[in-house]
């Protein structure tokens, strides 16, 4: 079964997420605030790139832009190859849920789901089968170490945990890149260092994150 970027051929060359001097305003009344400045970034297939800066650099506002949760000024973004700075809502919904996982400091499960439902999310929206969808969670589920916990819900699972969910639900789609915002946050040092050894793996593999944080110990 194809999903939506399975058909696109990407020169291995070439970027996969290229901003060319991207801005991004806001209006507060009379007042124009300029957060993000002819942004110029490229990012290639398998690299690993975090993005730090203290509260109020604009970190929130360029990973809305990479995450296509909101649209540029001005500028342009290539996702993939694509121009998405000025797509409407439904397209840049159907860029998020196909070429981007995404990974949030509150984990952002669905607590009626169990952790196979969790992880199963993205793959709905990008027409799976649900055996098809079922066989890939429980795969995912054990690759960040939860085989045992497949039928639990997020209640019942720590923090560590349910940030394990969170990873392999981003991987459902088999995104283009991993977007993780400060994924770490909510989680004691133990479990933060294991969720960083996972993002490594990934990283050895060939996947392409990048990471926002505000923590130097992370980015490096």
């Amino acid at each position: 079964m194809l999903k939506y970027h399975d058909t696109l051929e990407f020169d291995a060359n070439k970027p996969i997420l290229v901003m060319d001097k991207l801005c991004k305003n806001y209006q507060l009344g009379s007042t124009q605030l300029r957060v993000l400045r002819e942004i110029d970034l490229s990012i290639h297939s398998g690299e690993y790139v975090a993005i730090m800066g203290p509260s109020g650099s604009g970190k929130s506002t360029l990973l809305n832009m990479i995450g296509c949760l909101d649209r540029p000024s001005s500028g342009d973004y290539l996702l993939g190859g694509q121009s998405v700075a000025q797509l409407d809502d439904d397209e840049l919904s159907n860029i998020r849920g196909a070429r981007i996982g995404f990974v949030f400091q509150s984990f952002n499960l669905i607590a009626q789901l169990n952790v196979t439902e969790n992880i199963e999310i993205p793959m709905y929206y990008q027409g799976y089968s649900e055996q098809e969808s079922a066989e890939r969670a429980r795969e995912l589920a054990g690759l960040v170490g939860l085989a045992d916990r497949v039928d639990h819900r997020p209640a019942e699972l720590s923090g560590g945990q349910q940030q394990r969910v969170a990873i392999a639900r981003a991987l459902g789609n088999n995104p283009l890149i991993i977007l993780a915002d400060e994924p770490t946050g909510n989680l004691d040092s133990t479990s933060g260092e294991d969720i960083l050894t996972i993002l490594d793996r990934l990283h050895s593999e060939g996947k392409t994150l990048i990471i926002v944080t505000h923590d130097e110990g992370i980015a490096t």
